[in-house]
């Protein structure tokens, strides 16, 4: 889907309001196919992996929501001391070059559009077992969530608030960077389920079709 392509190149410096209605683009994207596509899905559509081992629609969204059970409260936390101490707001984000990498890691090769394939962290992997309509329902809340804190984040400095990195939380990056590498993750794995969506719909029409002429 092109709605779903991250369209924010990695640059020097953005315009913080323009980079933030971009971000809540991307999310209200993420968030509509969640809710008019997948919440009316059968869920074993949902569950199948596209090969053993492979995740399946329903590891990928629970992979995100691991993720975002981290940040989506540190980055309100932030919002919330931020706003108390009242500082003015930069009208442009800098990314810091530890964050521009996160972000660049998420994103595909800009020479031949492939995924850089990396092994998640066990602790933010989740078995193919359980029920995928909770699942989904959690991650839509959490886009929810995260919409409310993106339009929040107008009035705040993304260069000066900062954020501890989930896998090393004595690492602190800028609220803009952990905006922009979350929204870069989610994109990258709502591809990835789209994908196994696609291979579950097209085994179960292989079937059908084999059933037809058997």
């Amino acid at each position: 889907m092109q709605a779903l392509h991250y369209k924010i190149s990695t640059m020097k410096k953005y315009n913080t309001q323009e980079l933030l209605e971009t971000l809540e683009q991307q999310t209200e994207s993420l968030l509509n196919l969640a809710v008019q596509q997948w919440q009316m899905m059968n869920p074993s559509i949902i569950k199948q992996q596209p090969t053993p081992g492979a995740w399946s629609a329903m590891q990928c969204l629970g992979h995100l929501n691991a993720y975002g059970k981290y940040y989506l409260p540190a980055i309100e936390k932030a919002i919330d001391i931020a706003r108390i101490k009242s500082k003015p707001v930069n009208t442009t984000f800098t990314p810091g070059w530890l964050g521009n990498y996160f972000t660049k890691l998420m994103l595909p090769s800009q020479n031949n559009g492939s995924i850089k394939k990396m092994k998640a962290p066990k602790d933010y992997t989740i078995s193919n077992e359980g029920n995928s309509d909770e699942v989904l329902a959690e991650f839509i809340a959490q886009q929810e969530k995260l919409l409310v804190l993106l339009h929040q984040s107008r009035r705040i400095d993304l260069n000066k608030t900062r954020i501890p990195v989930s896998i090393a939380k004595f690492i602190k990056l800028k609220l803009g960077d952990v905006f922009m590498f979350l929204i870069a993750h989610n994109i990258r794995h709502i591809q990835q389920a789209e994908r196994a969506i696609a291979a579950a719909k097209a085994s179960v029409s292989k079937t059908k079709k084999l059933a037809v002429y058997s």
